[in-house]
């Protein structure tokens, strides 16, 4: 035999591809806790897209490719009037979704959000219903949605619970593209052996940079990048429902698979791992731990590892609202990750880079009292010298027990402390807080202030009316699982 000559023997698939295909395939949700913690995040997720409808530069990318595209049983795009393909639709919801940084978040070894998915999970369904009626069969019901959207939490989140992929430069919208490639393909009817070809598809198509997630570069492809990943998802599931053949070792082949080609090298010195450090590691099966335990963005729109530091800065404001020239230096005790992705300083060139600064979010809330979506447009930061004046006294220390605590899985905090020091020696109270008002530790006090957050968020596209309907829906667990998708996507459309 040659030795020059590769064995061209094709292998069974990944056992990584086919664990998420049975999980996607089979898994029974069961968990009424993970139900009702899905109906929230249905709410919460879909009213963080219609707050971002506000915002011209989110609105300038949806609607259809070509202008005046008519399509036949079309998904709708919640608080517009577009009807399109599901693959734009995905696009377009994800995007929404997305914008201001408000949705759900999960962190781990790597970050994410997984509400993203809802942009392909919302997309397909609302277009499958529809197809079903036009057919005379019956439609997909929203308890189809609150399973999916379990499930691509959780396929997301296993996931990211002990690989990172932000330490060797690639952006977890990769695990978002996974799941809801996962997902959406069982949603269409894929049986197994479709389901594991669309999923090889979607790791062969690699990752994004997460360049355009930091200094020098952050910008608003981070808005835009999740709807990306979850609209690639319906595109190759679709290809998958056609027949297009998978990609079986597109993890473990040598040389050419995802682990040596992607996930070989640390990101400083770019020395190969070890090839038994190159492969994904589990501690635990699919289930529903994830949705379970999602944290909810609800006090402001902030990247999460600066949420519990706003909160911070809220407390000590009526303290310092008066000194504010009087302030010597403000020392911000955080963990591992936030000084990794948020701690910046210098010139911040966009609303983007602004909402990724941890001290920008501290500095807003010190001196206003609150964080908003607006406080980050640029005619609002040059209003504000005052803003860039306080983060260039900020000192950013690490505390090795806020990031332990990080990534212990009995807590999970995202602890942040703050102290405020005077010219004239005195200071603040050290003000720490651990867990976000999102964090599962706090749903009892998180709940009705989420709730409060989605009925603004109605309000600023829907008359009261309209609004109250919604409202009333979407608390109501047995009545909405049991209502077909395309009535409820009728109550979010824009005449």
């Amino acid at each position: 035999m040659s030795s020059n000559a590769d064995i061209n023997i094709r292998p069974d698939y990944d056992q990584v591809i086919q664990d998420i295909a049975d999980y996607a395939l089979t898994f029974q949700v069961s968990s009424e806790e993970a139900l009702d913690t899905a109906r929230n995040c249905l709410m919460d997720t879909l009213g963080c897209g219609l707050l971002a409808l506000r915002f011209p530069e989110c609105t300038k990318h949806l609607g259809p490719i070509v202008q005046g595209t008519v399509v036949p049983n079309g998904a709708r795009v919640p608080g517009t009037s577009l009807t399109l393909d599901p693959v734009k639709a995905a696009w377009d919801i994800g995007c929404i979704i997305r914008w201001l940084d408000y949705n759900d978040t999960w962190l781990a070894a790597e970050w994410g959000h997984p509400s993203d998915n809802l942009g392909g999970i919302l997309a397909v369904a609302d277009h499958l219903s529809q197809v079903r009626l036009s057919n005379g069969e019956q439609p997909l019901l929203m308890r189809d949605v609150l399973e999916a959207m379990i499930m691509a939490h959780e396929i997301q989140g296993v996931i990211a619970l002990e690989n990172s992929f932000n330490r060797v430069g690639l952006c977890h919208v990769l695990l978002v593209r996974v799941a809801s490639t996962a997902v959406v393909t069982k949603m269409m009817g894929g049986n197994r052996e479709q389901i594991m070809a669309a999923i090889s598809q979607a790791w062969v198509d690699g990752s994004a940079l997460r360049t355009y997630r930091h200094a020098p570069n952050a910008g608003s492809r981070k808005s835009w990048a999740a709807g990306d990943a979850t609209s690639r998802a319906v595109r190759l599931a679709d290809m998958s429902m056609r027949g297009e053949m998978g990609i079986p070792s597109v993890l473990t082949a040598p040389q050419w698979g995802f682990y040596d080609v992607s996930f070989s090298k640390t990101n400083k010195d770019q020395k190969l791992k070890p090839e038994n450090e190159r492969q994904f590691s589990f501690s635990q099966d699919y289930g529903s731990y994830v949705m379970e335990n999602i944290l909810f963005k609800i006090s402001f729109p902030a990247e999460f590892h600066a949420q519990t530091a706003a909160e911070a800065a809220v407390i000590l404001h009526p303290q310092v609202k008066d000194r504010l020239a009087d302030i010597d230096k403000i020392v911000i005790r955080t963990h591992e990750s936030a000084i990794r992705i948020i701690s910046k300083t210098g010139p911040l060139a966009n609303a983007a880079d602004r909402d990724h600064c941890l001290q920008y979010m501290v500095a807003v809330p010190l001196i206003f009292g609150d964080l908003i979506a607006e406080h980050y447009e640029d005619d609002f930061h040059q209003a504000h010298p005052r803003i860039d004046e306080l983060r260039n006294k900020m000192q950013i220390v690490e505390d090795k027990r806020f990031t332990a605590e990080y990534l212990e899985a009995d807590k999970r905090s995202i602890a942040n402390a703050i102290q405020v020091f005077f010219k004239d020696g005195s200071c603040t109270e050290d003000v720490v807080v651990e867990y976000p008002v999102g964090h599962r530790r706090r749903r009892a006090e998180g709940i009705p202030l989420l709730e409060l957050k989605f009925k603004s968020n109605l309000a600023t596209r829907f008359p009261s009316q309209q609004s109250e309907t919604i409202f009333t829906l979407c608390k109501d667990q047995t009545t909405l699982e049991a209502t077909p998708v395309n009535r409820f996507m009728d109550l979010f459309v824009i005449a």
